[in-house]
């Protein structure tokens, strides 16, 4: 992230860069509206890196939908992609780099794939953390 810019503006930026590159629709459904402490900002940049990277090179995804929420509960980041999905064993380096970004932080991170129907990445960093 730019020295002072928010979470939001960040990933607005890099958003807009993202799907500029990789000709791919993104969807932005909500980001934070609050401020968001440094550490947790940067893990959840570098998970959304890795998830668009992913999304890029191995899901043939022609849209990819995003939601950063923070509130009180803490923060949310998930990245869904109607792309072909992948069984359990297919899952590789990317993933294992975006939950250690989540774990780093104090958080967590699941990944809901199904062949043919797309993937869905979610990161949870509970407040306090």
């Amino acid at each position: 992230m730019r020295g002072g810019q928010s979470l939001a503006e960040a990933l607005e930026s890099y958003l807009a860069e993202w799907a500029e590159h990789a000709g791919i629709t993104v969807e932005t459904w909500a980001l934070p509206a609050t401020d968001v402490p440094a550490r947790v900002s940067a893990g959840v940049m570098a998970a959304m890196r890795e998830a668009l990277d992913n999304v890029e090179r191995h899901s043939g995804a022609r849209t990819v939908s995003i939601a950063v929420t923070a509130g009180r509960s803490g923060l949310r980041l998930t990245v869904s992609d109607d792309g072909r999905g992948f069984t359990a064993v297919g899952a590789g380096h990317g993933i294992a780099r975006m939950r250690a970004a989540f774990a780093e932080v104090g958080g967590s991170l699941s990944v809901n794939s199904v062949p043919g129907e797309g993937t869905t990445i979610t990161g949870v960093v509970p407040s306090g953390r």
